[in-house]
């Protein structure tokens, strides 16, 4: 009997196939808390199997504090807080949950900026506090994306599921990876490929669906800002680091663009004081898997992963490492 420990609860019945034959613990830290290493080293005491999030550090020093751990899985696609070469060096396994969340980021994606571009927050509370006493001609006017181009950075799954949202209303695609994608990926999106100066030049929206590593850190910075439209909106669903909060705080302030939908941020879960200011923002707490069936499928990975490790399997599911 193995020991499993998860650092968070996980939608009602996430682990259920895994109680009958082995330990589950399942820890609930205090809200608004971050683990530290030291934290999660505590935590895992006699764990076999750790279960983790984005925001746990799974870092060397886990590994070298754990040698009975052997197996980490992240409840999550990007897996950018774990040390892959550290959990192989300490031949440890990785697996992770890709796929599942396409749809439902890509909705939250379009969520985001239907909000920003049609003043949704902004017109709910007009209405709440009662304000709206009669129908006007040039109140909230907003921004109507049909005929308008969508820049997608980062043609992947999820991206190319915005790709195809975009077409439903009516807007042209174009896109940025730092290879080409392939010409079949391309004709599905009907997205066409452009450098990233380019992209940022000519797009009416900019929506993020890139990984956060070297290369990306920073990606849009205050050069990148400086480069889009003044009429442009920016959505990031991907990882906050991947833009300069502090510059994007400051390209809005100075009109340099002209608003943003956030769903994740650069030293989560705070966020940059003068983005809490700006009243062309959307912010959202990380939701991009947040429906039941996403969340539901993304446990259903993780417990099927588990239990084809324990159970000494030549292939492992989402096995990375």
């Amino acid at each position: 009997m193995a020991h499993i420990v998860a650092t968070r609860p996980l939608i009602e019945g996430g682990l259920s196939g895994l109680r009958d034959t082995h330990t589950v613990t399942v820890c609930d830290p205090p809200n608004g808390s971050a683990r530290s290493v030291d934290e999660l080293i505590a935590l895992t005491e006699g764990a076999d199997v750790l279960l983790s999030i984005l925001a746990d550090p799974v870092e060397a020093e886990l590994f070298e504090a754990r040698p009975r751990l052997n197996m980490v899985a992240q409840y999550a696609a990007g897996v950018d807080n774990i040390d892959l070469e550290a959990a192989e060096a300490h031949d440890v396994a990785v697996t992770h949950t890709p796929g599942v969340l396409t749809d439902a980021t890509a909705d939250l994606a379009w969520a985001l900026l239907l909000a920003v571009a049609r003043h949704v927050p902004a017109a709910d509370e007009y209405v709440r506090e009662g304000q709206f006493e009669r129908w006007e001609t040039t109140l909230m006017l907003g921004v109507g994306l049909a005929e308008k181009t969508m820049g997608i950075v980062g043609l992947g799954r999820i991206g190319r599921a915005v790709a195809r949202r975009a077409l439903g209303f009516g807007m042209d695609v174009v896109y940025h990876n730092r290879t080409p994608a392939n010409p079949t990926l391309e004709r599905q999106a009907s997205a066409q490929y452009l450098p990233l100066d380019n992209l940022l030049r000519t797009s009416d929206v900019v929506s993020l669906h890139c990984p956060h590593n070297a290369d990306s850190h920073h990606l849009i910075d205050a050069d990148a800002l400086a480069a889009m439209k003044p009429s442009a909106l920016l959505v990031n669903t991907a990882r906050g680091p991947v833009v300069d909060e502090a510059a994007l705080a400051e390209a809005l302030a100075d009109g340099e663009i002209a608003g943003a939908g956030l769903d994740v941020f650069e030293e989560e879960p705070d966020v940059h004081p003068r983005v809490l200011e700006q009243d062309r923002v959307v912010l959202s707490p990380h939701l991009g898997s947040a429906t039941a069936r996403a969340r539901m499928r993304m446990a259903r990975m993780c417990e099927t992963s588990i239990a084809a490790f324990l159970d000494g399997n030549d292939s492992v599911p989402h096995r990375l490492v």
